[in-house]
């Protein structure tokens, strides 16, 4: 990846995130972190990955984020400046859970070699 695009996929995140924070009514956003980004090398879309602390289910957390994306468009419209500005679409992101289940075979396996 060019670091163009790293420069605009780490903006992007930033202004997504702080307009989640800053910029919305809704507490259950602001639960939200942006974990990552990565813009087409057109600039038609921006993938957006999130987490979240709160206790619904990441089906309807990205639901909610996919129906406020033309509003949180409008933040990296103005607070970017950019020839073009992406289409956001959300997905939760599974790599922190990936990772705690790799941690736990791992440690699984450390106690089964511990009692042999």
């Amino acid at each position: 990846m060019n670091h163009k695009l790293e420069r605009i996929n780490s903006e992007i995140q930033r202004v997504v995130s702080n307009a989640l924070y800053e910029n919305t009514r809704d507490n259950l956003m602001k639960t939200v972190t942006i974990t990552d980004a990565k813009v087409s090398s057109d600039l038609s879309y921006a993938d957006m990955y999130f987490t979240s602390i709160a206790r619904k289910s990441h089906e309807d957390m990205e639901k909610e984020l996919n129906e406020a994306s033309p509003y949180l468009r409008k933040f990296v419209a103005t607070g970017m400046d950019l020839r073009k500005t992406p289409v956001l679409r959300f997905h939760y992101d599974t790599s922190l859970e990936y990772a705690s289940k790799i941690d736990e075979i791992i440690s699984d396996i450390h106690e089964e070699e511990k009692d042999n």
